[in-house]
C-alpha cells in the first residue's frame, strides 16, 4: 500500500468509510444512538411547529377581532349582571360590525327523556341565543338549521356539539326536555374554537325562553366583531358602554387570546422535551466515541502498518475523525429523515398541516458534525500517537 503524503478530501472520505465498511453492524448500532437523538429532535419541532401552523390558520379563518363582554362581581361581591339593552349599546360602536348574545337561563336543565334522574344534568347550560349568534363568534352547523324569527319563538333548539354528544343525539328532529318543557332539535354545532362554552350549551330563542322558561332578559355573554384595526380601542369602550353605571362590574375579553396563550404553553412543552433530546444526543455521542476507541484499540496493527509505510501523525489522525464525522452524519441524515417521517405522519392523523423548519433540519446535521468531531477527536489523538514499533509489536 502506498501512503500519500497529502491526502485529498476524496482519500480521506474513502478511508474513513473503509473503517465503517469493515465493521457495518457496529456502525449501525453507532449511529442508531445518534439517529434516535436527532429524530427526537426533529419531530418535537416538527410537531409544535405543525401545531402552531395549525393554530395560525385556524385564527386567520376565525378571526382575532372577536371580543366577550360578560357580568364580572359588585363592589359588595355578588353577582353582577348586563343590563337589557347592553347589546344594542354595543352595537352603536362605530367599529363594532357584529354583536350578538347569549343569556343563561336560571335553574333549567336539559334531559334526553322524562327518565333520567334530575341529578344528572350532564354539566350542560341553557341558554337563549341572539340570531346572529353563529355568524358572530365563527360557529357552523353541522346538521340542521340555526334559528330564525320563527323558530326562536317556539319550542326549537340548536344543540352545542358536546351537549350533542352528551344527550346521545346524532340528528336532528328529536326531542329534547327543557325545564320540563319538550323542544324540537333543529340543528347540531360543529364546535367552536372561540367560543368554547357554546359547545356544552343548549341553544333557544330569545323570546322562547322568557315567555316558557321564565328568563329575564338579561344577556350573560355579549359577542363582538371589531374593524382589526380598531379591536384594541373597541375593547378599552366595551365596559362602560356595556353598563355606563357600572362599567368595573363588566370583564372584557379577547378569546383569541387564549389560544396564543395555548400556543406559548405549547413552546414552553416542546423546550423541554427539546432538552430531552439533547440528553439522547449526548447519549449517542459517547456511543459514537466509544465505538471510535474500541476501533483505535483494534487497528493498532493497521495504524502500525500505515505509520511504518510513510503515512503521518496527522494523516492519521484526519482517518479516524473522518471516520467518526461519517458515523455521526449517517446517524445524522437518518435521524432527520425519521423525524420528519414522525412529524408528517403525525400531523396527517391529527388534520394539520406537517411543517418541518429547515433550521431544525439544519442544526441535526451541524450538531452531528460537532458530536462527531468531538466523539472522534480523542481516539484520533490517541491513534496518532502510536509509534509504529510499538503498534507492530502487539500484532
Amino acid at each position: 500500500m502506498i501512503v500519500l503524503r497529502k491526502m485529498r478530501p476524496r482519500d480521506v472520505l474513502l478511508v474513513g468509510a473503509t473503517g465503517l465498511r469493515a465493521r457495518p453492524t457496529r456502525a449501525v448500532l453507532s449511529a442508531l444512538g445518534i439517529a434516535i437523538g436527532i429524530a427526537a429532535m426533529v419531530s418535537v419541532v416538527g410537531i409544535s411547529a405543525s401545531s402552531a401552523a395549525d393554530l395560525d390558520r385556524k385564527l386567520a379563518a376565525l378571526g382575532t377581532n372577536l371580543l366577550t363582554v360578560g357580568p364580572g362581581r359588585t363592589m359588595f361581591g355578588d353577582d353582577a349582571y348586563l343590563p337589557d339593552e347592553s347589546v344594542a349599546m354595543i352595537g352603536r360602536i362605530g367599529p363594532v360590525r357584529q354583536v350578538a348574545a347569549t343569556g343563561a337561563v336560571p335553574d333549567t336543565k336539559a334531559y334526553r327523556n322524562d327518565r333520567i334522574p334530575a341529578a344528572e344534568t350532564g354539566g350542560l347550560s341553557v341558554r337563549a341565543a341572539g340570531l346572529t349568534l353563529p355568524g358572530t363568534v365563527g360557529a357552523s352547523l353541522r346538521s340542521g338549521v340555526w334559528l330564525n324569527a320563527a323558530t326562536a319563538r317556539y319550542p326549537a333548539t340548536v344543540l352545542g356539539a358536546e351537549a350533542a354528544t352528551r344527550l346521545g343525539i346524532g340528528r336532528v328532529g328529536v326531542n329534547v326536555l327543557l325545564g320540563g318543557r319538550t323542544f324540537a332539535v333543529v340543528g347540531i354545532l360543529e364546535p367552536v374554537p372561540l367560543a368554547s362554552e357554546l359547545d356544552s350549551a343548549v341553544l333557544i330563542g330569545w323570546p322562547v325562553a322568557h315567555d316558557l322558561l321564565g328568563f329575564d332578559g338579561h344577556p350573560t355573554t355579549v359577542y363582538t366583531r371589531a374593524d382589526d384595526a380598531q379591536v384594541t380601542a373597541v375593547q378599552a369602550v366595551l365596559a362602560a358602554t356595556a353598563n355606563p353605571s357600572a362599567p368595573n362590574e363588566v370583564e372584557v375579553s379577547r378569546p383569541s387570546d387564549a389560544l396564543a396563550a395555548r400556543e406559548a404553553t405549547d413552546q414552553t412543552f416542546t423546550a423541554l422535551l427539546l432538552g430531552l433530546g439533547a440528553v439522547a444526543l449526548l447519549v449517542g455521542g459517547i456511543g459514537v466515541a466509544n465505538t471510535m476507541v474500541i476501533s483505535v484499540l483494534e487497528r493498532r496493527s493497521e495504524i502500525g502498518l500505515r505509520r511504518s509505510l510513510g503515512a503521518t501523525r496527522g494523516q492519521i489522525r484526519t482517518q479516524f475523525v473522518a471516520e467518526s464525522l461519517l458515523l455521526s452524519l449517517l446517524g445524522g441524515i437518518g435521524g432527520g429523515v425519521l423525524g420528519a417521517v414522525v412529524t408528517s405522519g403525525y400531523a396527517v392523523l391529527q388534520g394539520w398541516p406537517a411543517v418541518v423548519p429547515v433550521w431544525v433540519l439544519a442544526g441535526g446535521v451541524g450538531a452531528t458534525v460537532l458530536i462527531g468531531a468531538l466523539a472522534g477527536l480523542y481516539p484520533a489523538v490517541r491513534a496518532s500517537r502510536l509509534s509504529p514499533t510499538e503498534a507492530l509489536a502487539n500484532v
